[in-house]
């Protein structure tokens, strides 16, 4: 049989390698069931839109067990590292969370991290006993810098947030993968399965998305597609893929013809 392939954060192990997100879905009965057809392990939530004050309103944890997937708030919608600070610690006095997702955005055109704001969040979030897993641009110097600062994952995005674009420069996101020592997920802009096996095929620990499922016309089947494509890119990477070649190299030998 073979070994399951599993990867950590923080200490917490997960099989899947897809993680997904409760944002833009028809309704909490669509998401539960993508999340289902996706075999996510790792749902993250907006903790800036999570219905905290009508106990009478369908709640997502009606739906998605909180004690079967794990909830990873995030900090969607925080444009400083003070109000994206401010909203974890909110999360974990009402959750208990400590593994978290930070992002803090540049503006609102782009959805860029604000690298200066998100360093400075991290270093604060972690002394204070945070685990964040942090959303940041596709460069390897940043990365390592978030690492230093707390960071136990690093999640470069592959594309701007909900643009489908896939992964724009696979040489940083391999210079990412190469030099850190934490895990490092692709987060924002994938589209389409292929885009989360070439994540996985840079050798990836994982990839979040949102968009890409909660967007297609049929969510359930995207959510499978993503699955399969996430493990095949894992099995891709594990093989190791064949050397490019400047020209034809022949399948059969070419000497000793008849």
């Amino acid at each position: 049989m073979d070994k399951i392939d599993s990867w950590s954060v923080a200490g917490r192990t997960f099989t899947s390698r897809l993680i997904v997100g409760t944002g833009k879905y028809k309704d909490f009965e669509q998401n539960a069931a993508a999340v289902a057809a996706s075999g996510a392990e790792i749902v993250t939530v907006a903790v800036r839109r999570v219905n905290v004050s009508d106990p009478t309103a369908p709640m997502l944890t009606d739906l998605i067990d909180p004690k079967k997937i794990t909830y990873l708030p995030n900090t969607a919608g925080c444009f400083n590292a003070d109000d994206a600070i401010r909203t974890l610690r909110l999360a974990r006095e009402a959750g208990g969370w400590d593994l978290v997702k930070l992002e803090v955005l540049g503006e609102a055109k782009t959805l860029y991290p604000n690298m200066r704001e998100t360093l400075e969040a991290t270093e604060v979030l972690a002394k204070e006993g945070f685990l964040p897993m942090v959303y940041c641009v596709d460069d390897p110097i940043a990365a390592k810098q978030l690492e230093d600062a707390g960071a136990v994952a690093i999640m470069p995005l592959g594309a701007p947030i909900g643009s489908g674009l896939g992964i724009q420069n696979r040489v940083t996101i391999r210079l990412i993968v190469e030099g850190a020592s934490v895990p490092v997920l692709v987060d924002a802009g994938v589209g389409t399965a292929s885009d989360a096996a070439v994540a996985m095929e840079l050798g990836c620990d994982g990839v979040l998305m949102n968009t890409a499922i909660a967007e297609a016309k049929d969510p359930i089947l995207m959510a499978r597609a993503m699955k399969r494509a996430v493990e095949a890119g894992r099995d891709a990477y594990l093989a190791g893929r064949m050397g490019l070649r400047k020209y034809a190299d022949p399948s059969s030998p070419l000497a000793g013809l008849i």
